[in-house]
């Protein structure tokens, strides 16, 4: 399953997002959509996954929950938009991912891109920056990867031009 994540997109979706995810078979937003066009226009080029970020109206969070754990192939996936990273886990999630941590996490929210390795709840989180205009980051970023069995392989980071 090859798959293409971005987040943070803030109201803005650049058509580069459809050329570097031509070839995905789903297309995963980690929050912060800026509202219901960016979503629809992804619905509608490719299965799409999502959570709702804290920039997001009711429209966007009627759809998409705040939370989302799902299997995708074999691999245990949790996405959520304010989720922080290994060691410093939101106060919100910190005791459910002790207890139960996914073999996947990836969040939004903080505009940086991180792909880290968390060797004392053994999973992988992935934070893919922000594809939109509006933050402080300097750079827009997505990822694309494949998931094959309970492995996450191939991960490609994509910077957009522009700011």
């Amino acid at each position: 399953m090859k798959i293409g994540l971005l987040s943070d997109t803030h109201s803005f979706l650049d058509d580069a997002v459809f050329h570097h995810f031509d070839a995905c078979d789903e297309v995963w937003h980690a929050g912060d959509f800026g509202n219901g066009e960016v979503a629809e226009k992804l619905a509608a080029f490719k299965p799409l996954r999502g959570v709702y970020g804290n920039i997001d109206g009711q429209d966007i969070r009627a759809t998409y929950p705040e939370h989302l754990r799902f299997t995708c192939e074999e691999m245990d996936v949790w996405m959520t938009h304010i989720g922080g990273y290994p060691g410093r886990y939101a106060a919100t999630i910190k005791s459910e991912i002790q207890r139960n941590p996914p073999k996947l996490f990836i969040s939004g929210h903080s505009h940086i891109l991180k792909v880290q390795y968390d060797p004392k709840l053994q999973l992988l989180h992935l934070n893919p920056g922000a594809a939109g205009k509006q933050g402080w980051h300097k750079v827009r970023t997505l990822m694309r990867f494949d998931i094959i069995g309970d492995r996450a392989e191939n991960m490609e980071v994509i910077e957009l031009n522009g700011r």
